[in-house]
């Protein structure tokens, strides 16, 4: 498989005066369609690793690089471009805009973009997550669960090239973050999306994966599973 993601030796840190270094020199190669999951506890740097590589936060030092191209050497309007039609994001608290439905929310990424061949079906992807039914609520009439539902089929709707979520079961119970995670595995696989989960939890899922652990600030490869 092709490396369509490189973290090169990057590193983020926040406060200079007293040397607070939230990310040490840390480095990845993601491939296209693959499964790469990170795990540590809370503070380790994980979440800030994340939003470098998902091009949400510039690193103090290193490169990203996206389709081998430096990602924080373009300007922002393509930066904006990639982050809108080759990214998708899951976050841990879901949000969700409240005042529109679970439609519109899903279909708000399609607004931010100029390529519409690769937008999924609202239809069929609200289907495949089980929450087709709930498409024109509110998503404060919704449970966590169908609300991370909803967050994920926002994030696919572009078909993203890449798919990063962060703690994307933090908020829910057990048996639903195994429904949530199994969802998430599926899609990304069906639409062939390298999929990188950040998480506290250990041993997450069983689908062969590469595993990364987040250790005060540095990351560190633990194994692929077969």
């Amino acid at each position: 498989m092709s490396i369509i993601l490189k973290a090169d030796e990057i590193s983020k840190s926040f406060d200079t005066y007293n040397n607070q270094i939230a990310v040490k020199s840390s480095s990845l190669n993601v491939r296209r369609g693959e499964i790469y999951i990170i795990e540590g506890k809370s503070g380790s740097g994980k979440s800030t690793f994340l939003s470098i590589i998902g091009g949400l936060e510039k690193p103090s030092k290193g490169k990203v690089f996206f389709e081998n191209k430096s990602f924080y050497d373009l300007n922002d309007n393509k930066q904006s471009q990639i982050r809108g039609e080759s990214f998708g994001f899951v976050f841990q608290s879901f949000q969700l805009v409240p005042e529109l439905t679970v439609k519109e929310n899903i279909e708000l990424p399609m607004n931010f973009i100029k390529a519409s061949d690769k937008i999924l079906n609202v239809n069929e992807l609200a289907n495949e997550l089980g929450i087709s039914m709930h498409l024109n609520k509110k998503p404060s009439y919704l449970s966590g669960g169908e609300q991370q539902r909803v967050a994920i089929a926002r994030a696919l709707i572009t078909c993203p090239k890449i798919l990063f979520a962060d703690e994307p079961t933090g908020n829910l119970d057990q048996e639903t973050s195994k429904l949530v995670i199994k969802l998430l595995i599926k899609l990304s696989l069906k639409y062939k999306i390298s999929l990188i989960i950040v998480t506290h939890e250990k041993g997450l899922i069983k689908q062969p994966h590469y595993l990364y652990r987040m250790n005060e600030g540095v990351l560190r490869v633990e194994t692929k599973y077969d």
